[in-house]
């Protein structure tokens, strides 16, 4: 079954994900996205199950025929300040904060949300395989977090984010052994598979 173009025939609905939270590097990013109610593109869906040039693609079609959309992101200090569900979900907050229209429903990805102002939400599991503004807002997310991780591998270059987004990977983590860890490095999150591994925070 395709995605569907909306969860209600005439509310205005923003669908909210956010991309980075598994990443031991960088910030978490979130979009909220506000759709047609006709919306429909055969090649959208869940980003993690697009080609990178199907991503970028689909960005060109989202950000001109959407009604409004809004990135936002919550940095790695915020991060390990109040832990990355909390940040995720300040991210989505972020972003609504951002849009020039008021949603009258929040489509949130996943299973977990605080109450954004006094607009209803729906919570859907895997709902960026499931909903045209959640998957959009995925795609957005998901790229513009990849172009600033490629941007930040310029100054940090030993992890592969230009690659790996700051996943922990086995480049990632061999660059953290070999040249310590840096300012954007999330220090609550478990860096080495070593708990004994001492880290050397570096500033370049």
């Amino acid at each position: 079954m395709g995605l569907q173009s909306s969860f209600t025939k005439d509310l205005i609905e923003a669908g909210l994900d956010e991309v980075g939270r598994g990443c031991l590097a960088g910030p978490v990013v979130a979009a909220a996205v506000i759709l047609p109610k006709d919306f429909q593109h055969e090649l959208l869906n869940d980003s993690k199950k697009l080609t990178i040039k199907q991503r970028y693609l689909l960005r060109e079609v989202i950000e001109k025929e959407a009604i409004a959309w809004k990135i936002a992101e919550v940095s790695n200090v915020k991060i390990d300040e109040i832990n990355i569900l909390n940040a995720s979900i300040l991210a989505m907050h972020l972003a609504l904060d951002q849009l020039p229209i008021t949603p009258e429903l929040l489509l949130v990805d996943g299973n977990r949300f605080k109450k954004y102002k006094k607009i209803p939400h729906e919570c859907i599991i895997q709902g960026d395989g499931k909903f045209y503004a959640i998957a959009a807002a995925s795609v957005l997310a998901k790229t513009y977090r990849d172009d600033l991780m490629i941007q930040l591998h310029q100054q940090y270059p030993y992890y592969g984010w230009d690659t790996n987004a700051a996943y922990a990977t086995k480049l990632h983590r061999k660059g953290i052994i070999e040249h310590g860890i840096t300012s954007l490095h999330r220090t609550s999150f478990k860096l080495l598979d070593d708990e004994n591994e001492t880290l050397e925070i570096i500033f370049e």
